[in-house]
């Protein structure tokens, strides 16, 4: 599985990115690998402030349909365009051209919450 270092995560297999005053979040490599085929994203949270483990929006997969959360509280700023037409870019680059929201951070003290690359490899075995 790819984990990769520059990354924070959650214990729902949510990966967060910060980039300046706002973060990219999606889902992890082993979060894509045993959901199988995603076929569908729903996210209609775009202009909300979300707070943390609060659920942005829903991916459905040929196997199951699951919430996505929150990593940190945050306003949704965007979602991945590309994902409306070709929801499978998550299952080839989920950690790229997979990424899901752009959010504005709201307590960036919440970062310090999340699991570093060493520990989510330890969570995932």
């Amino acid at each position: 599985m790819n984990v990769p270092k520059d990354l924070k995560y959650t214990q729902d297999h949510e990966w967060i990115r910060v980039e300046g005053d706002s973060a990219f979040v999606g889902i992890t490599d082993y979060a894509q690998s045993n959901l199988g085929d995603i076929v569908f994203l729903e996210i209609e949270t775009v202009g909300e402030t979300l707070a943390k483990s609060e659920a942005f929006g829903n991916i459905e997969a040929v196997k199951a349909v699951e919430e996505l959360y929150m990593p940190v509280s945050g306003e949704v700023l965007e979602v991945n365009p590309a994902l409306e037409s070709s929801p499978e870019v998550v299952n080839k680059d989920p950690y790229g051209q997979g990424w899901m929201i752009k959010i504005k951070v709201s307590d960036a003290s919440e970062m310090g919450t999340l699991l570093d690359a060493a520990a989510y490899t330890s969570l995932i075995g």
